[in-house]
């Protein structure tokens, strides 16, 4: 355990959401003095923080997204069991603030208010003013008209401000169309399943593009369940795509047992990282001869 990197997460780290001190907390414990090669698992942090794991992959996202952490050298958790190697992150251990974040200049300060008060949002309500009644708010007396009664006229449940209350709906009259929200990426279309029950679009067309053009696919139903977690939490397939591209040509067909699995490398949300730089020399998709059946399969 570094002193140094446990100092700098719980004290120098600039102010940060509440939710992720807990989470940058418990990889500053694993890294070294320079905060680096942090690569404890996803439980063991979720144990930590007191979280569900689901909800410390989210952490280290936004961590990442910030600028606290960044992927190290990952070859430091060669030693454990392929498929169960956590990631190993580097901590920004140069990112400080003077002082600390119990300091009280100015920037600080007001940083520190501005992350609480966004955490105010949906707390309890603050006390009514010393003798102010249920009846009235401030200065203005809002209780009812007591002379005010029910329309004694209105029968089955249908009020004068309703549709059918105004006029009556006419036997051919069509029903309008209600309109279906839509995702960030638009529109998902339904379908019905073999047994019958509505199921959803998710882009199958797109995602055997990104199947092809992945320079490692691996385990499709693994990856056919991270494609539909990534769309639900509202991933654009489109840009899967174009990001699967841009990390096959990055690597330039340089394949190795640290290029993570299709399903893990969406379970990771890797298609918000940065597009990388292409690689020099022609690039050449890959292609896996032993899941060529995933190509063609309906889905």
């Amino acid at each position: 355990m570094s002193t140094e990197a446990m100092d700098w997460a719980l004290e120098k780290a600039p102010p940060m959401p509440a939710q992720l001190v807990a989470t940058l907390t418990g990889l500053a414990r694993h890294a070294d003095k320079k905060g680096r090669g942090a690569y404890p698992s996803v439980a063991r942090l979720a144990a930590y923080a007191c979280k569900a794991e689901r909800s410390v992959q989210r952490d280290l996202k936004q961590l990442r997204e910030l600028g606290f952490i960044r992927l190290g050298d990952q070859s430091k958790a060669g030693h454990l069991p392929e498929g169960k190697r956590p990631e190993v992150y580097d901590l920004a251990l140069h990112r400080v603030v003077p002082g600390g974040r119990a300091s009280s200049d100015e920037v600080t300060r007001a940083s520190r208010v501005t992350l609480a008060s966004s955490r105010r949002r949906g707390g309890k309500k603050k006390p009514s003013p010393e003798g102010a009644t249920s009846d009235s708010t401030g200065d203005v007396d809002v209780r009812g008209d007591v002379d005010v009664t029910g329309d004694a006229d209105v029968a089955n449940g249908v009020t004068p401000t309703s549709q059918e209350g105004r006029r009556p709906r006419h036997p051919n009259q069509k029903t309008e169309p209600r309109a279906e929200p839509k995702d960030s990426y638009g529109a998902r279309s339904s379908t019905r399943g073999p047994d019958g029950d509505e199921e959803r679009d998710y882009a199958w067309k797109l995602y055997g593009d990104f199947w092809l053009l992945y320079p490692k696919p691996m385990q499709p139903e693994k990856t056919k369940t991270a494609w539909r977690a990534a769309l639900d939490r509202g991933a654009d397939p489109g840009l899967i795509v174009k990001a699967a591209k841009a990390y096959a040509q990055h690597l330039g067909g340089q394949v190795n047992r640290y290029t993570p699995y299709s399903a893990t490398w969406l379970n990771n949300g890797s298609y918000d990282d940065p597009l990388p730089a292409a690689a020099d020399g022609e690039y050449e998709p890959y292609r896996n001869p032993t899941d060529q059946s995933v190509y063609d399969e309906e889905f």
